[in-house]
């Protein structure tokens, strides 16, 4: 019964832990920070983890396909304030199903330079435009994991990275119900908790 207890204060403590985290960012970012890419490049980090950034070049030929097969679900870009710019302190994690695909063909379906040329130029559009970021940066401890790898990956690419990268997961936002949902369960269960511990105090009547 004692491993129980503490097992269940364990659990209860991590939920209460998992809420401030999510209660807390959402608190911080009550809505988007809308930030110019320029703006952005001359900080030293992020100002805050929910943001709108305006006015940006991406460079999907310069992406990084983390995976490392054909078969990716995201891609790593950067993001600049000119398209022939080569500071790449911004990259941004994209999910969008058109940049995979166009991607993807680009890549992995065209065998001849002429080829990727020409579709280069059909998809002008995607690959010149200004594009509208909006996201989250990544959590600190995956922020950590993901900068050695990435400068690892820039450093072998032959890829320049001034300053210290930072990361957005574009169409992420702060929710604040998940953290309310643990608050209430850590909740429920130190309540039992208590409970249980006071029914099993009192004595029993004969």
């Amino acid at each position: 019964m004692n491993r129980f207890r503490v097992t269940l204060i364990a659990v209860c403590l991590v939920l209460f832990w998992l809420a401030y985290n999510d209660i807390s960012l959402f608190l911080r970012n009550p809505d988007s920070l809308v930030i110019s890419i320029n703006e952005l490049e001359a900080l030293d980090r992020a100002p805050r983890e929910w943001m709108t950034v305006t006015g940006g070049y991406p460079d999907y030929l310069q992406g990084i396909n983390m995976s490392g097969s054909m078969d990716f679900e995201a891609f790593l870009v950067p993001l600049s304030s000119s398209p022939d710019s080569s500071n790449y302190r911004v990259w941004f994690e994209t999910r969008d199903p058109e940049i995979l695909e166009a991607l993807s063909t680009y890549y992995f379906l065209l065998d001849t330079e002429e080829q990727r040329r020409e579709f280069l130029e059909e998809k002008s559009p995607l690959f010149t435009s200004q594009h509208l970021l909006i996201g989250m940066t990544a959590a600190e401890l995956v922020t950590n994991s993901n900068q050695k790898k990435l400068l690892s990956m820039l450093e072998q690419m032959g890829v320049e990275a001034s300053g210290t990268p930072i990361f957005i997961s574009e169409g992420k936002e702060p929710v604040i119900w998940r953290g309310v949902f643990f608050a209430l369960v850590a909740f429920a269960g130190l309540m039992k908790l208590t409970w249980d511990i006071r029914s099993r105090s009192q004595p029993s009547r004969s």
